[in-house]
């Protein structure tokens, strides 16, 4: 499923099995982890909330990283790439942005070296995707 800001895929698997499965795919396209966010065990300490298994991902392809931020700085605000994955029932379902809607957003999806980029990204990203399914 396809969405407006990205991909949703869902897996049967628990939840640290799909982590470790979303991991292990953008490691072989070429992305690592710079931040994982266990908002289950954020809420539960910062609020006092109970929350599902939800962790948010911050992906980043360091070439890609650098092309960006060389050409528009600012982007560094849009970076990294998110992905999340969330405990449901019977499975788990993962969401990956999808970098030209970032561009969009942000009103630079007309800047060449930038389009390119998010294209591959995004391109990287599908793979990701794929592998999942």
């Amino acid at each position: 499923m396809t969405d407006a800001i990205g991909t949703e895929i869902h897996l049967d698997s628990s939840f640290q099995e799909a982590v470790d499965k979303v991991r292990s795919a953008l490691k072989d396209q070429g992305f690592g982890v710079l931040t994982s966010i266990d908002v289950k065990e954020a809420f539960k300490e910062k609020i006092g909330k109970d929350f599902r298994p939800y962790v948010i991902l911050g992906a980043c392809n360091p070439h890609l990283a650098y092309t960006a931020l060389s050409e528009v700085p600012e982007v560094g605000l849009m970076l990294p790439c998110n992905v999340t994955v969330e405990a449901g029932s019977g499975g788990a379902t993962v969401r990956i942005i999808d970098p030209q809607v970032m561009l969009r957003s942000a009103g630079i999806d007309d800047n060449e070296v930038m389009a390119s980029m998010a294209a591959e990204a995004g391109e990287r990203l599908g793979r990701v995707a794929d592998a999942l399914r």
